[in-house]
C-alpha cells in the first residue's frame, strides 16, 4: 500500500473516533439526560463530574484530532498537500493528534478511576450529601457493583458514567495508535512519495 493510500485509511477512522469523542464528552454534561444537574454547577454547586469539565473528550480526542485527520486525508488527496512536503507537514499533524489523544487518554482514566459526581449515601456516610464517593476508591468501585447503589441522584449516573469514560478510553487508545502510525505513514511518504505521481 502506499503512503497516500494509507493517509486515506488512517484519516477517515479519525473523523469517526473525533466525533465520537466529542459527542461522549457532550453527553457527560448532562448525566441522566437531564440539564438540570449542568445548570445547577454553573451556579457554584459541584454536580458534574470534575474531570467531565476538563474538556478532554472535545478539545482533547476531538478539535486535536479532528484537524489533523483533515490533514492527513488531504495528503491522500490529489491536490497540493499530495507531495513529500505534505507528508512531512503530516507527522507534525499526527503528533498534535497523539498529544490529544494521550490528553483525552488521561483524564478518561483519570474519570473511570475517580467515578462521578453524586449524591450519595452509605453505610458511614448516612446523610446524603452531594460528592465523590468512589475517589478514594482505586477503581474498585469498577467491579463491585453493589457500591453502585450509593448514588441516588442522578439516577445510573455510575453507569453512564463508565459507559462513556470507557468509550472516550476506547476512541483515545484507537486514535493515539493511529497518529502513531501516520507519523511513520508520514516519515516514509516524505522519504519516498506518496505514490500519486505529483511529488
Amino acid at each position: 500500500m502506499c503512503t497516500g493510500s494509507c493517509s486515506k485509511f488512517i484519516a477517515i477512522p479519525l473523523y469517526i473516533l473525533a466525533l465520537v469523542s466529542i459527542i461522549c464528552n457532550i453527553m457527560l454534561f448532562f448525566p441522566d439526560f437531564e440539564t438540570k444537574y449542568a445548570s445547577e454547577d454553573r451556579e457554584g454547586e459541584d454536580r458534574i463530574t470534575e474531570e467531565v469539565k476538563y474538556m478532554s473528550g472535545l478539545i482533547g480526542g476531538g478539535i486535536m484530532v479532528l484537524i489533523p485527520a483533515i490533514h492527513i486525508h488531504l495528503t491522500s488527496a490529489k491536490n497540493c498537500c499530495a507531495n513529500r512536503c505534505g507528508m512531512f507537514l503530516s507527522i507534525g499533524f499526527a503528533a498534535a493528534g497523539v498529544v490529544g489523544a494521550i490528553y483525552s487518554l488521561s483524564v478518561a482514566a483519570l474519570g473511570l478511576a475517580n467515578g462521578p459526581t453524586c449524591y450519595w449515601k452509605n453505610n458511614v456516610n448516612p446523610i446524603p450529601t452531594w460528592g465523590t464517593p468512589f475517589a478514594n476508591s482505586n477503581g474498585s468501585y469498577l467491579s463491585d457493583k453493589e457500591m453502585w447503589d450509593w448514588c441516588i441522584l442522578p439516577k445510573n449516573v455510575v453507569q453512564f458514567n463508565v459507559g462513556l469514560f470507557s468509550t472516550l478510553l476506547v476512541a483515545a487508545c484507537l486514535e493515539l495508535a493511529l497518529c502513531l502510525i501516520q507519523m511513520v505513514n508520514g516519515l516514509f511518504g516524505c522519504i519516498c512519495g506518496t505514490c500519486s505521481g505529483k511529488e
